[in-house]
């Protein structure tokens, strides 16, 4: 049987905090993917005494096959940036208009989302400060490339992105497009994020708003 190297999300994101804070950094703001994502960059923030908010990412599934990405959506504010997964697109021959079709599907429900989660606050300045993307793994790395696009145009001084685990592939492919990549555990072995927990069940929209609510020090 494979290990399972965390409890669960927020003992994994404690784990995260604890690596981090082995390395202090000043005016760093703490982002979360929901849903999962959020759960740890809670613990992240607790840890390095940061400001949290979370960062709306969508997946663009194939639509006969909605687990396998063939794209991403991301938005900070009103810039909405989207990857396309070419090898998936190619190897799938999806028509233009299927994926503008997936796309606009996905973007009302990441403003859905965007609303669900912030109540009305206005995300964080990130400007010239050191911006930590955390998820609960990577897989394709798809969304966290559209995560990382969109908070680069709000010109940050650098960007962290910090997983507990994640394919070898994923986090070797994001290391040219950010100036760190934590990843705690990155096995030959990976098949799907959900093998580190022992717990992985479904994080809920109310769980995402009480963590925003009580992880880190949003002022």
């Amino acid at each position: 049987m494979s290990p399972k190297w965390f409890a669960d999300r927020r003992a994994a994101g404690r784990e995260l905090g604890a690596h981090l804070a082995r390395d202090p950094r000043r005016d760093v703001v703490v982002l979360g993917l929901p849903r999962g994502g959020v759960i740890l960059a809670a613990e992240v923030a607790g840890a390095l005494g940061a400001p949290l908010d979370v960062l709306v990412v969508r997946k663009l599934g194939l639509p006969w096959q909605p687990e396998l990405a063939m794209g991403a959506i991301a938005a900070v504010g009103d810039t909405v940036e989207t990857v396309r997964v070419e090898p998936v697109l190619a190897a799938a021959h999806v028509r233009p208009d299927v994926f503008d079709e997936v796309r606009t599907e996905e973007l009302a429900e990441l403003r859905r989302r965007e609303i669900t989660y912030r109540g009305g606050r206005a995300p964080l300045d990130l400007r010239g400060r050191a911006v930590v993307v955390v998820d609960d793994g990577l897989a394709t790395g798809a969304t966290m490339r559209a995560a990382v696009i969109a908070v680069r145009r709000q010109a940050p001084e650098r960007i962290t992105v910090a997983v507990p685990i994640g394919s070898p592939t994923a986090c070797a492919a994001l290391a040219s497009d950010v100036d760190e990549v934590v990843c705690l555990k990155a096995p030959l072995s990976f098949r799907a994020v959900g093998q580190a927990y022992d717990d992985f069940s479904a994080t809920t929209d109310e769980e995402v708003r009480a963590a925003l609510a009580d992880g880190g020090t949003r002022l």
